[in-house]
C-alpha cells in the first residue's frame, strides 16, 4: 500500500492539493505531453454559495481491467503540476479564476482543487491542462445564497453501479434531463473480481481486475468504472454530492467489522476509504483524522450538510462508518438472512445505531436549523437504504432485513422522534441499496400502523446493478405493508426530482433494456409531496 509515512503527511497532502496555487511555470514537468493524462475525466463537488471543489485525476498507461485497453505513455512516478481555469462561457474569454496544482503520487495523483470568491446560483465552465493535454470543458453551478428562496431546482439521484451487470446509459439520459445537482448515494464501484462461473443472468460487459482488497486494487477499480464515457459526462454536467455504501470497502461490512480477520479487514477498510477519498470530489476537510485512524476513530467525513438557498437542505448521511454489526451477527462471518424480535432479540436494544451518537446528534442539529423560523421548505434526509419497514410477513407475524434500518428500529425511532420533535416544514426520505424502486408513506412509529405520516420516502432502483429479487416476492411486501404506495423490483435506472416551494415531484426513471448501451427510458411513475401536507400521492 502506498501511504505517506503518517496520517498529519496525508492530510497536508490533500490540504495543499485543494489550494489554487500559483507556481511558476518552470516548476511545471516536461516529462509528460501526451494527450491521454486525463483518461479518467473531471468531476465537482461539495458546491457551496461561493464555490465547489474540482477534482480530477491523471493516469500513465492504460485504464486498468481492460483487456484491450490502448497503453499511453509511461506510468507516473513523481508529483505532476495541471493547471486548471474557470470560466463565465463555455469558451473561456472570461476566465473568472485559474491556478496550478500538484498531482500527488500519495494520493493517486488525484487532484482536488477547492475554488471559492464566486458569485451565488451561478452556473460556471472549468478544465484542468497539463502541457498539450488538455481534459473536455465541464460545466458546475454554486447553490444559491443562504438566504435565498429560488423558484425551483432539479436534483437527480442514483446508486448501484456494478460495472459488469449493465451499461450506463442512464447517465446518458439523466444528462439530458438537466439537473442542477446529483446526489451519489452508494455503490460507486463493486470490489468483486468476475464470477468463476457464468451467471444466470448474461452480463452487459466484462473486465480482467481482480478482488479488491487493497490501496491499488481500489484504485484500479475506479479507474476501470470512471473509465465509461456517460459516466464521465454526468460528471461535466452538474456538481454531485456523493456518499458511500458497503461495497466501496467489502460487500455488508459494518463499521469496523467485515468478513476475515479483523486486522486484514481493517486494513482494506483504509485501502477503500482512501481510494474514495482520492477518486470524489471531496473537501479536504473530510479526511477528519487521516487514513490512518483505524480504530474507533472517523476515517473519512462522508456526511454533509448541502443547502439550496432556503428552498432544500440536503442532510447527506453515512449509514456505513459507524454502525453496530447486525444484531445476531457473528464477527467475521458474512451477514445472515431475515430476523425478528422473537428469533434475534437483540435486534431491538435501544443503544444499538446505524449512523453512531456523533451522527445521530448532528443530525438532530440539521433538522433543528431547517426548523427554526421554517428556514428550509425542505429538508432532504438522503442516504444508502430504505429507511421505512418492510414486514416480510403479515403482522402479527415479523421477518426482517437486518441490513437496513429494519434492522436497528430503535435508531430508526430516534430519527423519527427527533423530526417530530425539531418539526422541520416538509421531510423526503431518499435512499437506495436494495436495486428495488419503493414509494413509502413514513410514519411517526412504524410499530403504530394508524400513527400520522410525518414524510414520505423514494427509494430509488440501482442505476445498473442487478436485482436478484422476483417482483413477485417485491409485489407480496407490498402486499403486507400498506405504507408501501409502489414497489418494483425488475427496473433499473435513476430517480428525478423537480422542486418548488410548494411542491415536491418525484419521477422514477427506468431503462428499457440495461444490457444495452442504447436502451431508452421512460417514466415508470410520479408522485407529489405538496408543501404542508406529509406524505405523497401518486399522479398522472
Amino acid at each position: 500500500m502506498t501511504h505517506p509515512s503518517n496520517r498529519r503527511d496525508l492530510l497536508r497532502l490533500a490540504a495543499a492539493s485543494a489550494v489554487a496555487t500559483s507556481l511558476p511555470r518552470w516548476a511545471w514537468s516536461q516529462t509528460l505531453r501526451q494527450r491521454h493524462l486525463f483518461p479518467l475525466g473531471v468531476a465537482s463537488g461539495a458546491p457551496s454559495a461561493d464555490g465547489f471543489v474540482l477534482w480530477t485525476r491523471l493516469l500513465g498507461g492504460p485504464v486498468p481491467g481492460i483487456a484491450s485497453a490502448a497503453h499511453e505513455g509511461a506510468p507516473l512516478t513523481g508529483p505532476v503540476t495541471v493547471q486548471w481555469q474557470v470560466a463565465d462561457d463555455e469558451a473561456f474569454t472570461r476566465i473568472v479564476q485559474s491556478g496550478q496544482a500538484t498531482a500527488e503520487p500519495a494520493l493517486g495523483h488525484s487532484v482536488h482543487v477547492e475554488v471559492t470568491g464566486l458569485r451565488p446560483d451561478r452556473w460556471y465552465f472549468y478544465r484542468f491542462m497539463h502541457g498539450d493535454a488538455v481534459t473536455p470543458v465541464a460545466r458546475t453551478r454554486t447553490v444559491p445564497a443562504a438566504d435565498a428562496l429560488v423558484a425551483r431546482m432539479r436534483l437527480a439521484y442514483a446508486s448501484c453501479q456494478r460495472w459488469e451487470q449493465g451499461h450506463y446509459a442512464g447517465y446518458r439520459h439523466m444528462a439530458k434531463d438537466n439537473p442542477d445537482l446529483v446526489l451519489f448515494l452508494g455503490d460507486y464501484i463493486y470490489e468483486y473480481a468476475m464470477p468463476a462461473r457464468p451467471p444466470a443472468t448474461p452480463l452487459a460487459r466484462t473486465h480482467t481486475l481482480r478482488l479488491a482488497e487493497n490501496l491499488q486494487d481500489y484504485r484500479d477499480r475506479y479507474a476501470l468504472y470512471k473509465s465509461d464515457p456517460h459516466l464521465q459526462a454526468m460528471h461535466r454536467a452538474c456538481p454531485w454530492v456523493v456518499s458511500w455504501d458497503d461495497h466501496e470497502v467489502q460487500n455488508d461490512y459494518a463499521g469496523l467489522f467485515g468478513t476475515g480477520s479483523e486486522a486484514s479487514f481493517l486494513q482494506r477498510r483504509q485501502g477503500g476509504y482512501q481510494a474514495f477519498y482520492e477518486n470524489m470530489p471531496l473537501r479536504a476537510s473530510a479526511l477528519v483524522s487521516g487514513l490512518q485512524g483505524l480504530g474507533s476513530n472517523e476515517a473519512v467525513r462522508v456526511h454533509s450538510r448541502t443547502s439550496y438557498g432556503r428552498l432544500a437542505t440536503f442532510h447527506m448521511m453515512d449509514t456505513r462508518q459507524f454502525r453496530d454489526l447486525e444484531a445476531c451477527r457473528v464477527p467475521g462471518e458474512r451477514a445472515g438472512g431475515a430476523i425478528s424480535n422473537q428469533t434475534c432479540p437483540a435486534r431491538a436494544d435501544p443503544k444499538r445505531t446505524l449512523l453512531g451518537t456523533v451522527q445521530e446528534r448532528w443530525l438532530d442539529e440539521g433538522l433543528a436549523q431547517d426548523a427554526a423560523g421554517e428556514r428550509t421548505r425542505w429538508s432532504v434526509l438522503a442516504q444508502q437504504t430504505i429507511f421505512s419497514q418492510r414486514n416480510y410477513k403479515a403482522a402479527p407475524e415479523e421477518s426482517f432485513n437486518p441490513n437496513t434500518w429494519d434492522g436497528y428500529p430503535a435508531a430508526r425511532q430516534r430519527v423519527l422522534d427527533a423530526m417530530q420533535a425539531k418539526a422541520p416544514r416538509n421531510a423526503v426520505f431518499l435512499g437506495g441499496d436494495i436495486h428495488q424502486n419503493y414509494v413509502c408513506q413514513v410514519h411517526a412509529d412504524f410499530a403504530r400502523p394508524d400513527s400520522p405520516v410525518i414524510a414520505s420516502e423514494f427509494c430509488g432502483t440501482s442505476l445498473s446493478s442487478a436485482s436478484g429479487v422476483a417482483q413477485s416476492t417485491t409485489d407480496a411486501i407490498r402486499a403486507k405493508n400498506p405504507h408501501i404506495l409502489l414497489a418494483r423490483s425488475d427496473q433499473r435506472g435513476y430517480v428525478i426530482a423537480d422542486v418548488t416551494p410548494t411542491e415536491w415531484t418525484t419521477s422514477l426513471r427506468v431503462l428499457d433494456d440495461v444490457s444495452k448501451e442504447a436502451s431508452g427510458v421512460s417514466t415508470l411513475a410520479r408522485f407529489v409531496v405538496n408543501d404542508r401536507r406529509p406524505g405523497t400521492e401518486q399522479v398522472g
